[in-house]
């Protein structure tokens, strides 16, 4: 039994206790912290009803719409209208009056990951086929020869901070008040969500016929940079753009994203028209307007396949107002190593699936006609295919459907378009699943055995700094172990932590100020690189125990180590007589450190007096004994 309280009980002048305040750890904060944020909510497309249902071509009652929408997967998730909407933006009381109309706006919530649910256009399409009364469109690319085709030249210099660019033209688009609202909306929706508030991806639509072919990719210093950005009426250098849109509340969410770059994205036409700053601003010749027929489409970004799946979204909705239904106009990127690529790429992605991997999982039972009906409700293009064992659906999924990419996407789709309601209700078959695995409930064994052996737990995070795992604890990184993480938030989350010695040496360094023994412990993952793995990577279970005191305390340690080997010897675990043998690791004395063996001579883990080099980098002015071991071997 624990002697005396624990850890997170003990105070310091008066003070509330320390772990609970610790940096590193994940104990729950006290009362009076802010509460955490709650997770993101699902996008939600404000439309118009009467519009949308003249989109549908049918008038629905309320209850009617909840349903269609139940049915769809979505969800009606609000009824108000415009002046309802301003009058709360500027939180007026109802009896104020406010701008707008009394026009009945619907609030739908859609899947994060259905783009092409964004705007009206996509979701009242969706819809009609969904009820059958359109059919799934085909996409097509214009037919125009490659030395007639607009080009977009990249230079060299855009690899330094956005290296991609995708294009597509849209012809003898007609424009409406209502019609190009949609398409700003859209390209605002998508900038929130799949292009992660312009970092990964930044949209520019522009009237083609104010500009002239071809077009140039660059990125520049910013002083080299002079246009006039949209909606302004003077000309700007790049750099005091910046400072200009610093107090603008839209504009200034994206300054970061470039403002200390050395080079600036811009793009160009043949005359040096300035097109667009991205992630910025566009340029304000090429600006939109009702009266625009030509459309240029431009989109940057730091990933590619985000950046097509942008494009594709872009076009998919709005090719239905060209003068040629669904027919896009295609653009050539040239790279400055002379490689060419046509965008957008709006073919189709193959797929052939068993009967069994489509309605096995949702439990019911359908022969390959209904499945085939069923997915093509949903935008699927499904036909039968031969197969020698069993029958097999070969599926097209369009470009619009970039959220599918498995068997199991195909299935959720046909128990949308069965009903979920349905579906029948069944218990499993198997009692084991959702169980507890054998891992964590040894995991928790230990952590009671060794909690009784009078140690506190603490609970860290599994990322760290690279210098706390390798430089404060004498080691080197070799580049063969730690998980490095490409695009750390801070530093202190750089490398996925390979030892709980750092964390639990961290952890001490925060409650240093409390009485004397100090004695801590965590069960927790260490992630190392594994080739054999197909992330590249394996997760590994450690117990990890920390004891400081005015004297170094090594016989605690070790008779810790004795009680967890007596209690987990099985006869698969053989530790023999002496599982004690020499090491030498560099974050311990030397001679006063050991290895845990078993008797065939397998290591499961080590222990000894932490070196006095490594407590002076973590500022612990006391002795400490360490122990860490491999749970996963004692399993």
């Amino acid at each position: 039994c624990l002697s005396k309280p624990p850890l997170s009980a003990f105070t310091s002048s008066g003070s509330p206790a320390v772990l609970a305040r610790l940096p590193g750890s994940r104990v729950p904060p006290p009362a009076n912290n802010t509460a955490p944020q709650p997770p993101l909510a699902m996008p939600t497309v404000s439309v118009g009803r009467d519009r949308l249902f003249a989109a549908l071509g049918r008038v629905y009652t309320q209850d009617e719409f909840e349903a269609l929408c139940f049915d769809f997967g979505i969800e009606l998730d609000d009824v108000t209208t415009e002046k309802a909407i301003i009058r709360k933006e500027k939180h007026l009381e109802e009896d104020v009056e406010a701008d707008g109309d009394d026009e009945v706006i619907y609030k739908i919530e859609v899947a994060a990951n259905r783009y092409d649910l964004l705007c009206l256009e996509g979701l009242a399409r969706s819809l009609r086929i969904f009820t059958g009364s359109e059919a799934t469109p085909i996409f097509k690319i214009a037919s125009i020869p490659r030395g007639s085709m607009l080009q977009m030249h990249v230079r060299p210099q855009t690899s330094q901070i956005r290296p991609y660019v995708v294009c597509a033209v849209l012809r003898g688009v007609t424009f409406a008040e209502v019609r190009y609202n949609s398409f700003i909306d859209l390209q605002d929706k998508l900038h929130q969500n799949i292009c992660r508030k312009r970092t990964l991806v930044a949209i520019g639509t522009h009237d083609l016929d104010t500009l002239q072919g071809p077009f140039s990719y660059e990125a520049l210093p910013p002083q080299e940079i002079n246009f006039i950005p949209l909606k302004q009426e003077q000309t700007f250098r790049a750099d005091a753009l910046m400072d200009f849109y610093r107090s603008d509340m839209k504009l200034k969410k994206f300054l970061h994203i470039i403002e200390n770059s050395p080079v600036y994205p811009v793009i160009y036409d043949s005359n040096r028209t300035v097109l667009s700053l991205p992630p910025i601003i566009n340029g304000a010749h090429s600006a939109i307007t009702l009266k625009t027929r030509n459309v240029f489409i431009e989109c940057t970004a730091t990933d590619l396949t985000k950046a097509n799946i942008v494009l594709n979204t872009m076009v998919a909705m709005f090719s239905e107002y060209c003068e040629n239904k669904f027919e896009v106009e295609p653009v050539e990127v040239v790279s400055h190593d002379g490689s060419t690529a046509i965008y957008p790429d709006l073919s189709c992605y193959k797929m052939e699936v068993s009967l069994s991997d489509i309605v096995g999982p949702i439990g019911i039972s359908l022969d390959e006609t209904q499945v085939i009906s069923l997915l093509n409700k949903m935008q699927l293009q499904a036909d039968l295919c031969s197969s020698n064992r069993e029958p097999c659906i070969s599926v097209s999924v369009p470009p619009t459907r970039s959220d599918v990419l498995h068997a199991r996407d195909l299935a959720e789709d046909v128990a949308i378009a069965y009903g979920y309601n349905n579906v029948p209700k069944s218990k499993p078959k198997s009692m084991t699943i959702g169980g507890r695995q054998p891992l964590n409930r040894f995991s928790d064994k230990i952590r009671a055995e060794v909690a009784r052996a009078g140690y506190m737990e603490v609970l860290t995070f599994v990322l760290t700094s690279h210098e706390e795992n390798f430089d404060m604890l004498n080691r080197t990184d070799d580049g063969n172990k730690a998980v490095i993480i490409a695009n750390p938030r801070t530093s202190e989350f750089e490398v996925v932590r390979s030892s709980l010695m750092s964390c639990l040496l961290k952890t001490l360094k925060h409650n240093i100020d409390h009485p004397r023994p100090i004695k801590i412990f965590e069960v927790g993952d260490v992630v190392s690189l594994d080739t054999s793995r197909d992330v590249g990577a394996s997760n590994n279970r450690r117990l990890a125990a920390l004891y400081c005191n005015s004297n170094s305390g090594f016989e605690e340690i070790m008779g810790l180590v004795d009680r967890i080997v007596k209690i987990v010897r099985a006869p698969h675990i053989n530790f023999g007589q002496t599982y004690y043998v020499p090491s030498s690791e560099p974050e311990f004395f030397t001679k006063r450190q050991c290895k845990i063996v078993m008797s065939d001579g397998k290591q499961v883990g080590y222990l000894g007096i932490v070196h006095a080099e490594v407590l002076r980098k973590f500022g612990i002015p006391d002795p400490c004994t360490f122990v860490e071991i491999d749970i996963e071997a004692l399993l």
